[in-house]
């Protein structure tokens, strides 16, 4: 009976998200449109909700090219290994409190083990090695530019995402989401984002390098006309990589709302799982409108960010949360 429900969870979450990751890149078209006084999609069904549809149709049906001198066996693997960290990575995230069907209590997480916080970040960041194999094994020297752009942001930044998030585990004493939301449980005055408001910062700002946005990213810049490490990938293996990074953005809204917003605990006359919903997706909108706000970093100025200014403000919280709790 576990094993078959842990199945059903399975199915269900990947079913969930990949079809949130469609519905993302509809949200994002329009509210950059909205932003910067465009229309967005708006032919292709009512409000343009249809373009979704058209777009999975074109990514299946699009021709799967591979380059003539490419290392074929990675370059194919390449996209499976960033999705496949990013859907592993929501694990053990709960998404929404427990609630009764039928006599039945359903636990919304698909395994509540006792280090899930290192157990997502740990996962999450495997996404890199999807990326690094893309650019080298494609025979382009851009997708190679790109995928060494990616592992100097991301092996710099998911440093700094395990530091700030050493102040709350020191404060709860446990690695498990369970019990970092049970510990906010006591309303909107005990969320961690009030007594530790560096530390959301910090994760804030290395959760938009793992998940590949602007202003911070580097692994695909905007304004240039190449994709990065993506540059050689065409039809549904590209659409992979774009899967993979809505998905994560996902996971780290939903991190966020649990370590810092008070997860899934009730406020006033509001559900737990309302809110939950709500706090995740201000904060996936929060990706959406930053983009819409701010340019890129150059490289040595998202360098200097991590090392001279994050760095030693991770360990300065650590420092002085040590001193409170002592």
């Amino acid at each position: 009976m576990i094993f078959l429900e842990t199945i059903l969870k399975s199915i269900v979450i990947l079913a969930v998200i990949a079809s949130l990751s469609g519905l993302g890149t509809y949200a994002e078209r329009k509210v950059l449109a909205y932003m910067q006084r465009r229309v967005g999609p708006w032919m292709v069904g009512p409000a343009g909700i249809g373009q979704i549809l058209s777009d999975m149709i074109k990514l299946f049906c699009k021709e799967d090219l591979v380059p003539k001198d490419a290392n074929k066996i990675t370059f194919m693997l390449a996209p499976l290994i960033s999705s496949t960290g990013a859907f592993v990575a929501l694990s053990p995230v709960p998404f929404l409190p427990e609630f009764t069907i039928f006599g039945h209590t359903i636990y919304p997480i698909l395994s509540d083990i006792g280090v899930g916080i290192l157990f997502v970040l740990a996962a999450s960041s495997t996404c890199i090695y999807g990326l690094i194999i893309g650019g080298l094994s494609s025979y382009n020297k851009w997708g190679l530019l790109g995928s060494m752009r990616a592992v100097l942001q991301l092996i710099s930044f998911e440093i700094i995402n395990g530091l700030s998030i050493i102040p709350i585990i020191m404060m709860v004493g446990s690695l498990s989401i369970i019990d970092i939301v049970n510990a906010q449980s006591g309303g909107i005055g005990s969320w961690f984002i009030w007594c530790n408001p560096v530390c959301f910062i910090i994760f804030l700002i290395a959760s938009f390098i793992e998940c590949n946005r602007t202003p911070f990213c580097l692994t695909e810049n905007d304004p240039e006309l190449i994709g990065g490490c993506t540059t050689a990938y065409s039809g549904m293996r590209f659409g992979i990589f774009f899967i993979a990074e809505y998905a994560n953005m996902i996971t780290y809204s939903a991190i966020m709302t649990l370590v810092f917003l008070g997860g899934f605990n009730k406020m006033w006359f509001i559900p737990g799982g309302i809110m939950m919903l709500l706090k995740t997706g201000f904060l996936f909108f929060f990706f959406l409108w930053t983009r819409a706000s701010w340019p890129h970093l150059r490289a040595d100025q998202l360098m200097g960010l991590c090392w001279k200014i994050l760095m030693p403000l991770s360990l300065a919280m650590i420092f002085i949360t040590a001193l409170v709790i002592l």
